[in-house]
């Protein structure tokens, strides 16, 4: 039995699948993180969102967990799981998003208990989450 690790049709991210369906158990594995972190960004997000239009500007839990989800995830999903050579991501982007989600972080979690923080640093919680889903998706 040969092992078939080239990259499929449907581009970088479908690979063929070898014999004894590692490759597809590892597949499914970055699937659901990648879930598990896009629920995060909406947590992030919606609930920043949300807490501006409603009244003082606070970091609310939703915030937290999504900070929290990011980063957990977003470390997972950096593992070498693809099997190596062009599906890889650039190690540059992936130290530049860890810098993003950890910056973010810490602002959220340091400023969780606060009963209203300053609109300068709400605004950099929101702009940074924009700029890191910016830097998945224009960074090739």
């Amino acid at each position: 039995m040969e092992d078939d690790l080239s990259i499929g049709e449907d581009g970088p991210a479908v690979f063929a699948r070898r014999q004894d369906g590692r490759m597809l158990i590892v597949e499914a594995i970055r699937l659901v993180l990648l879930y598990l972190h896009l629920i995060g960004f909406a947590l992030l997000l919606g609930g920043a969102i949300a807490q501006y239009i409603a009244g003082p500007l606070r970091i609310n839990s939703a915030m937290l967990w999504g900070a929290v989800i990011q980063v957990l995830t977003g470390i997972g999903l950096s593992a070498p799981l693809r099997g190596g050579g062009d599906a890889e991501p650039d190690p540059g982007k992936l130290v530049t998003k860890l810098v993003l989600g950890l910056a973010i972080f810490v602002m959220v979690f340091f400023s969780r208990k606060r009963p209203e923080v300053n609109r300068g640093h709400f605004l950099a919680i929101v702009g940074l989450t924009l700029v890191n889903a910016a830097v998945a998706v224009f960074w090739r």
